[in-house]
């Protein structure tokens, strides 16, 4: 038995909020034997009427628990109380998306009697759970992410084994206690806590169907690369997103979008808005505005219901946030507003003003309270600047211009744009991941479901059809 612990700390002031035990190799065998043995025996799958009725009972107990979800996330997460709410109510409604697709899980009519050769004979395909489920997921939003690859698993008639990140187990903890709660059955859902070396064990056992992982490019890929012929997986990797800014774009609707989009939970988000590019008629113009916007933020506990930025979640991330500002600044960005650690935990919210291309924070994910801002004079260059790097998540155009709107989004290698709104727009049901290195497949509640099944196809064959 393996007797090793994890300690959990808040990542505002490093406080100690609780020990665990770790999970070693002989649990990851447990763990597989048991969700392997339960989906081969079709007896005990569950009907789609218990599962829509246990996820009525999640939902409600989550709305019971609201503040105790809430204040757990935070606690070990350090997103702001008033972001933190928003999850745990977005988690919610995810449960509930996740009730209402297990309805849709349909398959089709495959039309016969086109050739000679079919003819007497009817098919059509049903969707069947693919397997057993690994879940690897990320500590930036310690529910919803649970929500998005354990329910989306038990919805589809899937076994799950999750393994939350290290910082934040807390929280998926408590949530998987409300679905034993609810009624879901032990089996189907179980947690690891586990290091990096079982988390490998796991996911490159033959016995896994499908990897669901959220976090860097670096671990996904690797992952990708050692798992056991047949497994298919999703990969959520991070994104470095671009901004189009054209001189016509509204400044009273942007402004605002773009700070929230570039703040919220101090950058630390797949999707939040990094790399500005605007029209060189009105750059220095929105980047003041934004940093002037950035500097009225409350930074601190997030525990306080007034903070908007809370802290990184580990010290060493305010180290690197440090040294790349500091690199970029050496290379000729000027810092119109940040700069500087307000402690060994939090950092400024920073406006950096036209960063050389060789800057860290114009190469690679800062996932960090840190905003550039480039000027362009021709948006074709601007457009192919945003696509420079490997990293293709969400970007966004500002323009009051349907053509060019149109035009900006076709030629924006990205798998979502979005029109006069931020990068980190998401809602619950939308297609939602990376192309490139920023991940593989999608998420997105519907469509996890979907990729968690695959078809059967029946051909009947009768001289009465």
């Amino acid at each position: 038995m393996n007797h090793t612990t994890l300690k959990v700390y808040a990542p505002f002031d490093q406080s100690f909020l609780k020990e665990i035990p770790l999970s070693g190799k002989e649990e990851v065998e447990k763990a597989l034997k048991k969700a392997n043995t339960l989906f081969a025996d079709r007896t005990k799958w569950i009907p789609s009427y218990e599962k829509i009725a246990i996820f009525e009972k999640v939902g409600k107990l989550m709305q019971d628990d609201l503040e105790e979800l809430t204040k757990t996330a935070i606690s070990e997460g350090g997103k702001p109380y008033q972001d933190s709410k928003v999850e745990v109510l977005r988690a919610i409604n995810g449960v509930k998306i996740a009730a209402e697709e297990i309805g849709r899980l349909t398959g089709e009519q495959i039309p016969m009697g086109l050739t000679q050769s079919s003819v007497n004979r009817m098919a059509f395909t049903t969707r069947e759970p693919i397997g057993v489920v690994a879940a690897i997921s990320a500590f930036n939003h310690p529910l919803n992410l649970i929500v998005h690859q354990t329910v989306t698993a038990f919805a589809a008639g899937c076994p799950v084994i999750v393994k939350p990140a290290s910082t934040t187990p807390l929280t998926c903890l408590a949530f998987v206690e409300i679905l034993y709660k609810a009624g879901v059955p032990k089996d189907w859902v179980q947690v690891l806590v586990m290091d990096n070396e079982a988390s490998e064990l796991l996911v490159t056992d033959k016995r896994i169907n499908y990897l669901t992982f959220i976090g860097s490019a670096k671990v996904g890929w690797y992952l990708k690369s050692k798992l056991a012929p047949g497994t298919r997986c999703a990969l959520e990797h991070g994104g470095a997103a671009p901004v189009i800014v054209e001189p016509d774009a509204d400044f009273k609707e942007m402004v605002p979008a773009l700070v929230k989009g570039g703040f919220y939970h101090a950058g630390q988000v797949c999707v939040s808005v990094q790399r500005i590019f605007a029209h060189e008629s009105i750059a220095r113009k929105l980047a003041e505005e934004i940093a002037s916007e950035a500097q009225k933020l409350v930074v601190g506990d997030p525990l306080d219901k007034m903070t908007e930025v809370g802290p990184l979640i580990h010290p060493k991330e305010v180290d690197r946030i440090e040294e790349w500002v500091q690199e970029a600044k050496k290379h000729g960005a000027e810092i119109l507003c940040g700069g500087k650690r307000i402690s060994a935990t939090c950092y400024e919210p920073t406006v950096l003003w036209n960063p050389s291309q060789d800057s860290k924070v114009s190469k690679e994910e800062i996932f960090g309270p840190v905003v550039s801002v480039y000027p362009y004079s021709d948006r074709e260059e601007a457009i192919r600047l945003a696509n420079a790097l490997d990293y293709h998540f969400q970007a966004a155009v500002f323009t009051k211009n349907i053509d060019v709107a149109f035009d900006t989004v076709q030629k924006l290698n990205a798998t979502a744009v979005m029109v006069n709104d931020h990068t980190a727009f998401r809602v619950d049901w939308m297609p939602f991941g990376g192309r490139d290195a920023s991940g593989e497949g999608l998420g997105g509640i519907p469509y996890t479901m979907r990729e968690m099944t695959r078809e059967k196809l029946m051909v009947v064959k009768s001289r009465y059809l």
